[in-house]
């Protein structure tokens, strides 16, 4: 195998041309052919049992090159970055030069290189470190989400449906007086006040009665997925069949006994701070972490190629398109839900990418430049605790060279940031809410404070006034 190297026209970008050897492309189709074979049936021949001279000459000679390409292509692209140390960031772009049986594989690759980072002031910079403090009410909303999780509901058969109830419901739309696709359902359990259907449906249903049936008229917002709804006015046939309401458990300490290891409401509720205050300190360092990495990228210059932008934001879909399928729904529908396209999401993707590659690159040249190194022991530490958590063998996963890489990378990352916020001057503030919050209680305060001021000066204007009421007529009684 051959390379050759060129720069393009574009700043942190190569053109590799690529030469593979024909014989080494020959046993690629060969390869390939002996993995597909028993699926070729040619006349004469039992299936699977043709020589590859004869498959290809009844298919076709090339019917094996775009596989054996694939094959042969992705482990010349490697050796080839490997060989000429190139730092890749970015998917190649592909193009095949020559590729025939007999002869050599040719083809080139354009990619983007990691750009370079012009490192702005790392240490000695200043941060805010907010302190977040938890509060008897932060516990009290804990103690309620355990009573909620808790709790059971019943049916309510002495009054109508109200906010907070959930309706079981069956329900026909239409526009026009036509039915419409997905407008129809039975039994459905409605929380109503959760905002989930049309604006206005839920608020039509509060206030019916069991077994009671309603038109309710409503009008499909203008930006609604389905553009044959979209604006349109709507009367949906609804029977209420049962309202249901939740019934919380009284919280005490028999409530504290049957959902805790703890006997006494105290002892729940000192550990419920206790936790509280662990989460709120591991949000609080992770923000500073965010904080001092970003100051730094601000004050740091690098140029980002766009082919890495590109890698950046199909990253970004693939990890949306997983989270959502956790959820039930795919990346596709979720775009449908808000009116948009695959294009739309990542021309708004774009500026967080850029964001969040620079992020990458200048916490890398932070390191870089402290000579921050990944003991083997650290390595070693982390290896064992990723084969804990992924049940696999430690041996296994150090003989992936790119898992190793990542895990030194991430430590050196660790260390890079502790070493940013180690060197940086902390100042101590409040949460943006509770600030507002003590803020608009001063006022609060000084307004009432003025009021009682006002009423006074007022009160003592009146006593002054009949004062000097009774000195008058003392006077002219005297005369």
């Amino acid at each position: 195998m051959s390379v050759k190297v060129e720069n393009t026209e574009n700043k942190n970008e190569v053109k590799l041309e690529i030469t593979v050897e024909a014989k080494v492309f020959d046993e690629g189709i060969k390869k390939v052919f002996n993995k597909n074979a028993k699926y070729f049936n040619i006349p004469g021949f039992r299936k699977g049992k043709a020589p590859m001279n004869i498959v290809e000459r009844y298919y076709g000679a090339s019917i094996f090159y775009e596989d054996a390409f694939q094959d042969v292509a992705s482990v010349a692209y490697d050796e080839a970055i490997k060989s000429e140390k190139i730092e890749v960031a970015s998917r190649p772009e592909i193009d095949v030069i020559q590729m025939e049986k007999g002869k050599d594989l040719i083809f080139t690759a354009v990619v983007s290189t990691k750009p370079e980072v012009k490192l702005g002031k790392y240490k000695g910079i200043s941060l805010e470190k907010t302190e977040i403090k938890v509060t008897d009410k932060d516990v009290e909303e804990e103690l309620n989400t355990m009573a909620d999780r808790n709790s059971r509901m019943i049916t309510v058969t002495d009054r109508p449906a109200e906010n907070g109830d959930t309706a079981v419901i069956d329900y026909t739309g239409t526009v026009d007086g036509v039915e419409f696709e997905g407008g129809k359902a039975e039994n459905y359990e409605l929380k109503l006040g959760s905002n989930t259907f049309i604006p206005g449906f839920e608020d039509q249903v509060i206030g019916m009665k069991a077994e009671e049936t309603r038109d309710i008229n409503v009008k499909f917002p203008e930006e609604y997925f389905s553009k044959d709804l979209a604006g349109k006015d709507a009367v949906f046939k609804v029977v209420l069949h049962e309202i249901k309401t939740k019934e919380l458990p009284k919280i005490d300490d028999e409530f504290v006994k049957d959902v805790s290891e703890f006997d006494t409401l105290d002892e729940l509720k000192a550990d419920i701070k206790s936790k509280k205050e662990k989460q709120n300190e591991e949000k609080s360092k992770a923000e500073l972490e965010e904080k001092a990495v970003r100051a730094v990228a601000e004050v740091s210059e690098v140029e980002i190629p766009n082919g890495m932008v590109e890698l950046e934001l199909d990253n970004m879909q693939e990890d949306m398109n997983r989270r959502l399928s956790y959820q039930g729904i795919s990346f596709e529908q979720y775009l449908q839900m808000l009116g948009k396209t695959v294009a739309d999401f990542r021309k708004e993707s774009v500026e967080p990418a850029k964001d969040s590659i620079k992020m990458r690159l200048v916490l890398e040249a932070v390191y870089n430049d402290a000579k921050i190194e990944a003991t083997d022991a650290e390595v070693e530490e982390k290896i064992k605790e990723l084969a804990k958590s992924y049940g696999r063998k430690e041996e296994e996963l150090k003989e992936n060279e790119e898992l190793v890489n990542s895990v030194k990378a991430n430590i050196k990352s660790e260390k890079g940031i502790a070493l940013i916020v180690d060197n940086a001057k902390i100042k101590v503030v409040e949460p943006k809410e509770e600030k507002e919050e003590k803020t608009a209680k001063k006022t609060t305060a000084k307004k009432t404070t003025k009021k009682s001021e006002e009423k006074k000066e007022d009160s003592e204007d009146v006593k002054k006034e009949k004062k000097t009421t009774k000195k008058t007529t003392t006077k002219t009684t005297k005369k």
